[in-house]
């Protein structure tokens, strides 16, 4: 096929899009359900009114083949499970009475019954739910959802494509489950499960599929001589079915690497390439394997994990550089729009020529089309647009916000003594020992109380005019009140305030500071119905007042316990937010690390000795390949210790992280030089706890035995079990007692009951030693 024909027969898809409809309609559906307030049936109305919605308008905007499958009530990776028949044992009889039921309690877990493990879905802040799997799993194929979502695409004459997890990376997202050996690995089940993906394939096509997806964005990370062998018999195995669509393998997130040959060897019809980012260097590696040919390229040359307008001369320039490699080139986003807001237009208080700058899942749609136009007529065709776009990039590039000449010195004359606590951690522990007067396995929290619906109330009342800024903070300060008593009636040793002011402890910190914008309307899913507003992190940032010196300073005058400051980390600020792209990772973090800075030592000065500084991000935006980790690591460690490292020797400084993997980033926990650090721990039944042992951390910290994500109250001998499993891998005299993470979320019964049962525990296993 000729270039120009290649081009021709360009056109425009997307990977996925988001799930939660234009006001959040599937959440608020959904925890209607859960509460009973509407049936399933009704829940499963709004779902298919959102599905045809997005549907319709991805075609009106000019898609030509539109996602179907990736829709979920939750989590791609649960509906996985149960399409292969993955059901864990304890969880059979509540799918067996009630398959949404069921679903729902394998996410959440029931006050009996615990859920499946949650982390985070590769770099990203998008949770999922961990497949568990053992020699003794028997796979089986239920393809009625996929089927079901392909009809209805159909029914509204659209072309459209499903979208599955691939077998290869679903295996290798799976962990053993409980009871099996933790050598046991999920990858020697492909050859059971290959069958079952084919079966579900058969199906799709019988319904009308001309095209499936199948994303395997794991193939995207360093993988084993093995592995790699088994993505190729995957493919192998699948391509030289009969009775199938035609497969389109999507790879997202990087590049693919050694895995490139091993795809572009297969029997399949399709590839998907993320060209993005460090993902780029995916075009040289098409190149230099001489092409695709034979093969669809589906080119990911518009970010589909940022805010920022496409450049679109650039990613014309890349897309005519494929043209000639592979038969035929279309455009997409580089992965699922899911992890991007849904519609620039809506929000109404960013300055018009800012908002220029942006663009969110529609605005994106908008930027594939016009590049598949430019592809297939010609720049001729987009002049108008290419001339916009290259003003907008202009405007933003030359924008005072982006360039604070004060704050760009200040970072410069940084120096290594400055991210260094003056004493060792021996030194400082004993000085904070005799300063703060601890019993053995102190307890906390991790920082946020439940969001009472006064509280909510007074905030949107506010925003509304209804109520004036001295209405709304008398409400803080009940809510503060309250939080402070019952945590000294509970017994809890060390105290918060419960972050009654925060919205998001991430956009409450940007709303404060200079070159941040914050969203009005910019939701993304986090997980299930748990969305987030990532503020834009757009320029040069710095600290114009104290942020949280006078809500801490409140909530200490109240007792005598110490009470923590509650900070969110640099890098954690970063990966939380929509993070300016104009220049590299590493000066943004110095700048917001400074900014911070201020702020620790203004609660230092306030007499505040104990500081959390939260980093629940420091694993989730680990680089996938290896090689790049080290930099990144380096600049990550050095901006939190840059944040800490002015205060006094007995000041405490605490950190969080939570639902991820924290094997491969120990020693960079250990860099980090908190004085203590709290973990999640609960689902994975203190693997953190022995991965610390083993690293031989000399710190403090508190492994979590309270799953807060669960509406489950953990009794005091579950929480005293999961502690005595802790005392095996860190001696008491530095194990902390605290849920995984923060309880925002939850409701005052299950909270109350929750941390009175974890006081309990911390009390016996005490007493025992």
């Amino acid at each position: 096929m000729t270039s120009r024909t290649a081009a021709a027969a360009a056109r425009a898809t997307v990977y996925g899009y988001p799930r939660q409809g234009p006001d959040r309609e599937l959440k608020k559906a959904v925890e209607s359900y859960w509460k009973g307030r509407v049936t399933a049936a009704e829940l499963q109305a709004t779902a298919a009114q959102i599905r045809a919605g997005n549907w319709r308008l991805l075609a009106g905007a000019g898609i030509d083949e539109v996602p179907t499958g990736d829709f979920s009530y939750y989590d791609h990776v649960l509906d996985t499970n149960v399409m292969v028949g993955a059901i864990p044992a304890r969880h059979r009889d509540a799918v067996e009475a009630s398959a949404l039921d069921g679903y729902f309690a394998m996410a959440r877990g029931t006050q009996d019954v615990a859920p499946l493990e949650m982390t985070k879905w590769f770099d990203t802040n998008y949770h999922y739910l961990v497949p568990e799997l053992g020699p003794d799993t028997v796979f089986a194929a239920d393809s009625a959802k996929q089927v079901a979502e392909l009809g209805e695409a159909l029914a509204l004459g659209l072309a459209p494509r499903p979208a599955l997890v691939g077998p290869v990376t679903y295996l290798l997202l799976a962990k053993p489950a409980p009871g099996v050996s933790a050598a046991f690995d999920p990858l020697t089940l492909l050859d059971r499960l290959l069958p079952v993906y084919a079966e579900v394939l058969a199906d799709l096509r019988a319904a009308g599929a001309a095209w499936v997806q199948l994303d395997e964005p794991a193939l995207v990370q360093d993988r084993t001589p093995a592995e790699l062998n088994a993505a190729a018999r995957a493919y192998r195995d699948l391509g030289a079915r009969t009775d199938r669509p035609k497969l389109l393998v999507a790879s997202y997130f990087d590049r693919l690497g050694d895995a490139l040959p091993v795809l572009a060897k297969a029997p399949v019809e399709g590839l998907g390439l993320d060209f993005t980012g460090a993902a780029a260097a995916n075009l040289d590696a098409v190149a230099a394997a001489g092409g695709l040919s034979g093969k669809r390229l589906v080119a990911g040359v518009v970010d589909g994990r940022n805010i920022w307008a496409n450049d679109l001369g650039k990613s014309l320039g890349a897309l005519g550089t494929l043209l000639g490699l592979a038969d035929r080139v279309d455009v997409a986003a580089s992965c699922s729009l899911l992890h991007v807001p849904l519609d620039s237009a809506a929000e109404r208080d960013i300055d018009p020529q800012i908002l220029r700058w942006l663009a969110f899942a529609r605005q994106k749609t908008g930027e594939i089309v016009t590049l598949t136009k430019g592809l297939t007529r010609g720049t001729g065709a987009i002049a108008a647009e290419l001339a916009a776009n290259r003003a907008v990039l202009a405007s933003r590039a030359h924008s005072p916000i982006t360039h604070d000449p004060a704050v760009r010195a200040r970072a410069a004359a940084v120096t290594e003594a400055d991210a260094r606590r003056s004493q060792p951690y021996a030194e400082r522990s004993a000085a904070q020992r005799a300063l703060l007067g601890l019993p053995l396995l102190p307890t906390t929290t991790i920082g946020s109380f439940p969001q009472t619906a006064e509280l909510r109330t007074a905030r949107a009342d506010l925003r509304a005019g209804r109520i004036d800024t001295a209405g709304y903070e008398e409400r803080v300060k009940a809510e503060i009140c309250e939080v402070i008593s019952f945590q000294e009636e509970a017994g809890l040793d060390v105290l918060v305030h419960g972050e009654a002011e925060r919205s998001d402890m991430v956009q409450y910190f940007a709303e404060q500071l200079t070159g941040y914008l914050a969203t009005r309307h910019g939701w993304v899913q986090s997980y299930g119905t748990r969305h987030v507003r990532p503020p834009i992190l757009a320029g040069d940032i710095s600290r114009p007042e104290p942020m949280t010196v006078r809500w801490t300073t409140y909530a200490r005058s109240l007792t005598s316990r110490p009470v923590k400051g509650m900070l969110t980390g640099p890098v954690t600020m970063l990966a939380w937010s929509f993070v300016r792209d104009d220049q590299p990772q590493a000066d943004t973090a110095r700048q917001v690390a400074l900014a911070l800075r201020d702020e620790v030592d203004d609660l230092e000065a306030a007499g505040t000795s104990v500081i959390q500084v939260d980093e629940p991000a420091l694993r989730e935006t680990l680089p996938l390949r290896a090689a790049d980790r080290p930099a990144y690591l380096a600049w990550a460690t050095e901006a939190f210790r840059l944040t800490t490292g002015g205060v006094r020797p007995d000041t405490q400084i605490h950190t969080h992280m939570c639902y991820a993997e924290f094997g491969d980033v120990v020693q960079a926990i250990d860099d980090l030089d908190a004085d203590v650090i709290s973990l999640e721990a609960a689902r994975s039944h203190m693997q953190v706890a022995r991965e610390l042992a083993a690293h031989g951390y000399p710190r403090e910290a508190g492994p979590g035995v309270y799953d807060i994500h669960s509406p489950r109250v953990p009794s005091v001998e579950e929480a005293a079990g999961l502690l005595r499993t802790g005392l095996k891998a860190i001696p008491a005299e530095r194990l902390w007692v605290n849920p995984d993470c923060g309880l925002k979320t939850r409701g005052w019964p299950e909270t109350r009951a929750s941390l009175e049962n974890l006081v309990a525990a911390a009390r016996t296993v005490r007493a025992e030693l």
